[in-house]
């Protein structure tokens, strides 16, 4: 299917939703990770009949022997541009999961998520050792700071980061707009690839092409997420115990900025 969560036609779109632990899509997933021994991230529009068939944006995790080790939803509705995905589902239940697997602890940052810091830390907290970022995101909203998020988050939170992006343009046969005044239009943009993986001490792979689909293959160290937290010592020193205090304080209805005038 396309990338229609921004057209707001419910039809046929939602049709395109199914369960997942046995839909076809992990089915189909199942069948590769046990041919090749690989763990699969299968993003996938879930419907959860267990929930009045409700949808959301879903990755499932499959493992290397085909079993579905788990999945995980997406934590960050956009509400930008076209992408009003908020029409079709909405922000994620299930936390910020980690998956112990035979090649080590994964994470899924779904896509508007990257924009978040505060996503890419919870995934540290709880262990992660490489984050993946799917997305599905176009040249005129987002690509000045795609070179920059997933590799700042792979700094801070001493891990590896994906930032994995789709190539191509979609046209629809209706009209939509963008809630900014201007005409309507039947595509996004250019959804602009440039896939790359990056470590924890900064460094990265190029980027793969704007326009063609690619695969991209790096061999990874994983002994230098503990390397990272040893030589900059962020966990040790990013005082969470603050944080959380004055973050409680900040969610309350009767909160008030701790700012100082200089008048007074």
């Amino acid at each position: 299917m396309p990338f229609a969560f921004c057209t707001r036609e419910k039809q046929p779109w939602c049709e395109f939703a199914e369960d997942a632990e046995t839909g076809p899509t992990t089915q189909f997933v199942q069948k590769l990770a046990r041919q090749f021994g690989m763990v699969i991230l299968s993003p996938i529009l879930e419907r959860d009949g267990v929930h009045g068939d409700t949808l959301w944006n879903t990755t499932v995790v499959v493992g290397t022997s085909g079993n579905v080790i788990g999945k995980t939803r997406k934590n960050h509705i956009p509400r930008v541009g076209d992408f009003n995905e908020s029409t079709y589902y909405m922000e994620g239940n299930t936390g910020h999961k980690v998956f112990n697997t035979k090649f080590g602890k994964i994470a899924i940052n779904i896509c508007y998520g990257r924009h978040h810091p505060q996503n890419w830390l919870m995934y540290g907290i709880n262990g992660a050792e490489m984050v993946f970022n799917p997305s599905a995101t176009i040249g005129g909203l987002s690509e000045p700071l795609w070179p920059i998020e997933a590799r700042n988050a792979a700094i801070a939170n001493s891990y590896f980061t994906f930032a994995i992006n789709r190539v191509g343009t979609e046209i629809f046969p209706n009209e939509f707009t963008s809630a900014d005044g201007k005409p309507a239009h039947r595509d996004f943009g250019h959804f602009y690839g440039s896939s790359y993986a990056a470590a924890p001490d900064g460094s990265r792979t190029p980027g793969l092409s704007r326009t063609n689909d690619g695969l991209l293959v790096t061999e990874i160290d994983l002994n230098l997420c503990r390397q990272a937290k040893d030589n900059w010592g962020f966990r040790m020193t990013q005082r969470l115990d603050l944080y959380a205090e004055s973050l409680t304080k900040a969610i309350k209805p009767d909160y008030k900025p701790d700012v100082v005038d200089e008048n007074l």
